[in-house]
């Protein structure tokens, strides 16, 4: 049986010269093959002026244009960021006074307290399962619940926790981004949900203690949110906690009668979720603002971005 339906002609499409239409690809935008041994500078200017790459460039310019003119930069983070190794890199960042403040979730006080304990962290959760071992660490359960303790008595969780590392014998405490925000009095808030830690299942959680500590590190993050006109708020590997923290104290300032409009938000994470594209990167920047979303592994951008806000940085009289 015969096919009924006649073919389109496209005689008569119109057509134009290539020449004369608008493009977005050009040569200027394309990568460049970098020499062996160039400097880590010349490697970023032969990046692909395109999406993630010119993005990347134009965040890193962007924070250093901030912290220039005195402004913020909060670098907020899930604990999966500590475990894929780049806690050097954000400690580099605080020492240079390009990071003003850190924010985090629960999970991230356990990695970074065992790392400065013990040098190494994140258990085998698949077999620790089986018996009800997981989680079980004693040591870290009686830090991170003294650090609750003391929290709740007006010092906050993240500071709290700054404080145990710093002053404690650990012998790798050099390495805790909680241990030297103290040091550096910088800001560290922990976020927590409670039920989602390990320490919350030790006999010493107090649930009352955790509660005030952490709603105390809530404010302060409010107080630094107030702040951020002008700043930048870069997000990592958060999907729900931090995007929901963020837009709950973005609009208790606004509402207070706080001005922030106008700055720059990033997300970087290696799968695109809802909450921190709508909660961070489009929703907030709507009255003026600007947002990036940056799609790849923290231990790949983290280093990257690092590279890039160094270079930014040292550079003389440079146009940002």
């Amino acid at each position: 049986m015969g096919n009924k339906v006649k073919p389109l002609s496209f005689e008569g499409l119109k057509t134009y010269r290539l020449r004369e239409r608008p493009s977005k690809v050009s040569l200027e935008k394309l990568g460049r093959p970098f020499p062996p041994g160039s400097s880590f500078k010349a490697f970023l200017e032969t990046l692909p002026q395109e999406l993630a790459a010119r993005d990347l460039l134009a965040l890193a310019r962007d924070i250093v244009s901030a912290r220039k003119r005195g402004r913020p930069f909060i670098f907020a983070f899930g604990a999966h960021v500590i475990k894929v190794g780049v806690s050097p890199y954000l400690l580099a960042l605080m020492e240079k006074g390009l990071i003003t403040a850190l924010s985090t979730n629960g999970a991230s006080m356990v990695h970074d307290a065992e790392l400065a304990m013990a040098g190494f962290t994140s258990e085998e959760v698949e077999t620790a399962l089986k018996d009800g071992s997981f989680g079980a660490a004693k040591e870290t359960g009686e830090l991170l619940n003294e650090a609750a303790r003391m929290g709740a008595q007006g010092l906050g969780l993240g500071r709290a926790l700054g404080k145990l590392l710093s002053e404690s014998n650990f012998p790798y405490r050099h390495l805790s981004l909680f241990a030297r925000a103290y040091e550096l009095d910088i800001p560290i808030t922990v976020h927590v949900a409670l039920g989602t830690d390990i320490v919350h299942i030790h006999p010493s959680a107090e649930g009352a203690a955790i509660g005030e500590a952490s709603f105390w590190d809530f404010k302060i993050f409010a107080r630094l949110i107030s702040e951020l006109e002008g700043g930048v708020f870069l997000l990592a590997g958060s999907t729900v906690i931090l995007p929901e923290v963020f837009l709950k104290a973005l609009s208790a300032v606004r509402n207070l009668g706080y001005r922030v409009e106008k700055f720059v938000t990033a997300n970087f994470d290696f799968i695109r979720h809802y909450r921190p594209l709508t909660n961070v990167v489009h929703r907030p920047t709507l009255s003026g603002g600007k947002g990036y979303s940056i799609t790849g592994h923290h231990e790949l951008l983290i280093p990257l971005l690092y590279g890039a806000l160094i270079e930014f940085w040292e550079e003389k009289d440079a146009h940002l």
